[in-house]
């Protein structure tokens, strides 16, 4: 029995979600955890660049992940999930949450 989430499902039920409770274009915040390596918050920053995103990280006690919060008006549930995505694509180890 495979008990891994599966990435497209969750997509489905947020794009639901995101419908039944938010009109669109809307603000959203998208909460991202990255070891703390530069490099990869640079990417995850570059990704929101030209958005109008606000940005902000804080890196945890030991100093080891950092947290990173985008704050973005997004258009619909689609733009939300493509962002997502290009995230997680791109950066590698990146957890959404």
């Amino acid at each position: 029995m495979n008990t891994s989430p599966n990435p497209e499902e969750f997509y489905k039920k947020l794009k639901v979600q995101l419908s039944e409770t938010t009109n669109w274009p809307s603000e959203y915040l998208y909460k991202f955890i990255v070891i703390s390596e530069k490099d990869k918050i640079v990417q995850i920053e570059n990704i929101f660049d030209n958005t109008g995103a606000v940005i902000s990280t804080k890196e945890s006690k030991n100093g080891k992940y950092t947290s990173v919060s985008v704050n973005v008006i997004m258009k619909d549930p689609d733009a939300v999930i493509e962002k997502y995505k290009e995230v997680t694509g791109n950066v590698e180890g990146v957890i959404s949450l």
